[in-house]
């Protein structure tokens, strides 16, 4: 039980992405960010200030004040600590009580930390979508586009994407703006992002984009 101790792996170059299946084009007037559970929990998983947990957190970074800038709506998702059991439901059975009530673990990273005008929300399931608001507040925005990077990859990024494509939403997951367990299993979230549900972007190509 609990978060496997993660070794460094470099993130996936732009010429490494998978095809996609779809074509569709991100529209600042349309999208919003998700920054995806960069709670210090998560975060210290990885190998501080090595790949692939810093070019990320820098990724995202840029992107946040991008989105900013552009109005684009920033949202965040952040599971709270000491879950009830009963809010914990089956989780419990594969990862554990998960993380405390310390603001160490629970707060969102200080190089990311939401400003004014953010939204946050709180999450309890892999899914950000799962008995949280995020689809009225989209749909409250006129966004129909969701742009997801954070962690993990393979487990609530990858299905909040697969959740959005569901419920009409495009999604957009940032290959270079996401981390995971280990390269195999970043590499296979985006291939079934980019094959089943959404499109695959590299941070430059977004950026250019918006």
């Amino acid at each position: 039980m609990g978060l496997p101790e993660i070794a460094g792996y470099a993130l996936p170059a732009r010429d490494e992405l998978p095809t996609c299946r779809v074509g569709w084009r991100p529209d600042a007037a349309a999208a919003a960010l998700l920054v995806h559970d960069m709670q210090g929990y998560f975060v210290r998983a990885f190998p501080p200030r090595a790949a692939p947990i810093a070019p990320m957190l820098a990724n995202i970074a840029r992107l946040a004040a991008h989105c900013r800038a552009r109005g684009v709506p920033v949202i965040y998702s952040a599971q709270p600590g000491r879950q009830d059991p009963r809010d914990r439901g089956l989780q419990g059975d594969i990862w554990g009580p998960g993380m405390g009530e310390d603001g160490a673990d629970s707060d969102i990273v200080a190089e990311l930390a939401p400003e004014p005008g953010d939204l946050v929300i709180t999450k309890w399931r892999y899914s950000a979508f799962q008995r949280t608001t995020l689809e009225p507040m989209l749909r409250a925005r006129g966004r129909r586009q969701l742009i997801v990077v954070g962690v993990y990859a393979h487990i609530g990024c990858m299905l909040t994407a697969a959740d959005a494509f569901m419920r009409d939403i495009e999604p957009f997951l940032v290959a270079d703006a996401v981390a995971d367990f280990s390269r195999t299993r970043h590499d296979a979230a985006l291939a079934y992002v980019a094959d089943r549900c959404g499109r695959v972007i590299s941070t430059d190509d977004l950026l250019k984009i918006l």
